[in-house]
């Protein structure tokens, strides 16, 4: 039985073509996987399902009865519920406050937390999504706080939850928890849609799978008939030939930590008489439960944190006071694990946020000081490409 069709819908930007006549469906109890390039147009469907957008052309059903477009309270009444990509959390909130904001009416006098707190547990209990009701947004990590958005996407009587590229942050282990929770919820009879780019973690959880390419769909497929290759080039319409990894000797030593420690407020220890060497030719794994120390030691490689205690050297010389500007001249790059947060300007551009860190270096400086665009243009087109 169909809890969900999606009839004809087509979506521009301007000259974009977004969504090209998309008809799809989702069954009670089935965990439909949207896979696509980025671009492909996954997402924009899914905001028009959820009434973020309004589509151009085409309807959908919710149950059998006509879904009113451009309304997100519509969606959550018809018991569709969504988790963003990028959280929408208020950081100096609780997780029970976060989860029954905007739940409750506007005319009651206060908020029942208790009746809260109590729904939020017994959610915790049926889907295994540990996390404390009474912490604070501001302190969980990545995977705790898309718990907490799947609490709040589940906490009304949602029978259709949407996750768009859930896994993106995750860590293995926390993608396995997330699984489990997703099969539990099938379970009882809800029905889940995934968007990804990932093909195996498609292939682990999905029952079926629909491809969207430049915005149509170009093939559904039963998951159990589906395979990484021919999913592969579905999703961009041609044989992909995967690149072979040499194996190559580790070669000289880039970066050494001896005895390296880290305390935070209150003395607290955050990394503890840590050894590390990462030569040339090396890729070298730091694994870990969230919290356990990955992302202090990224701080401290960054510059962005001082060791209180041991030694950390680059290329041979031992770092004293270094920050991210000298770090980032000696040619060491960081990718942070929330790179909307602390990776990237979205108010700015490609081009703009590629120059940001040689905007004193030439080409795209001229005398220290004045930015060449189109050196900067041209070099961001070069890193494109």
């Amino acid at each position: 039985m169909a809890v969900l069709d999606i009839v004809g819908v087509t979506k521009r930007f301007g000259s974009l073509l977004a969504n090209d006549s998309i008809s799809l469906s989702l069954d009670e109890g089935e965990i439909l996987a949207l896979l696509g390039e980025n671009g492909a147009g996954k997402t924009t469907l899914m905001n028009i399902l959820f009434g973020h957008y309004v589509a151009d052309e085409g309807h959908i059903l919710a149950h059998g009865e006509p879904l009113a477009p451009g309304s997100p309270d519509a969606a959550i009444a018809a018991g569709i519920g969504m988790v963003h990509q990028h959280f929408t959390l208020a950081d100096n909130l609780s997780v029970l406050e976060n989860v029954i904001l905007g739940r409750e009416s506007l005319w009651s006098w206060r908020q029942d937390k208790a009746r809260g707190r109590a729904r939020i547990l017994g959610m915790v209990a049926d889907f295994g999504l540990d996390v404390d009701p009474d912490a604070m947004v501001g302190a969980l990590s990545v995977g705790e706080r898309q718990r907490v958005e799947i609490l709040k996407a589940l906490y009304g009587d949602t029978r259709v939850l949407i996750l768009d590229e859930p896994t993106a942050v995750l860590t293995p282990q926390e993608t396995d928890s997330l699984f489990d929770t997703l099969r539990r919820l099938v379970a009882q009879g809800r029905s889940v849609v995934i968007i990804s780019h990932k093909l195996h973690e498609i292939l682990r959880i999905s029952d079926r799978i629909a491809v969207l390419r430049r915005g149509a769909i170009v093939g559904t497929v039963a998951t159990s008939d589906a395979d990484r290759d021919g999913l592969a080039e579905m999703m961009v319409g041609r044989r992909v030939v995967r690149p072979k990894a040499e194996p190559m000797a580790a070669g000289h030593e880039v970066l050494r930590l001896d005895g390296v420690s880290l305390r935070g407020p209150g003395g607290a220890p955050l990394l503890d008489a840590v050894d590390l060497t990462v030569r040339a030719h090396e890729i070298v794994g730091i694994a870990g439960v969230a919290g356990n120390g990955q992302s202090h030691l990224a701080s401290i490689v960054g510059g962005l944190a001082a060791p209180s205690a041991g030694r950390v050297a680059l290329y041979g010389e031992t770092l004293s006071g270094a920050t991210p500007r000298s770090m980032v001249a000696a040619g060491v790059g960081r990718i942070p694990e929330d790179r909307h947060a602390q990776g990237i300007i979205g108010a700015m551009t490609v081009w703009e946020n590629l120059a940001s860190e040689d905007l004193r270096r030439p080409p795209i400086a001229r005398y220290g000081f004045l930015l060449d665009k189109t050196a900067a243009r041209r070099r961001a087109a070069e890193l494109i490409d």
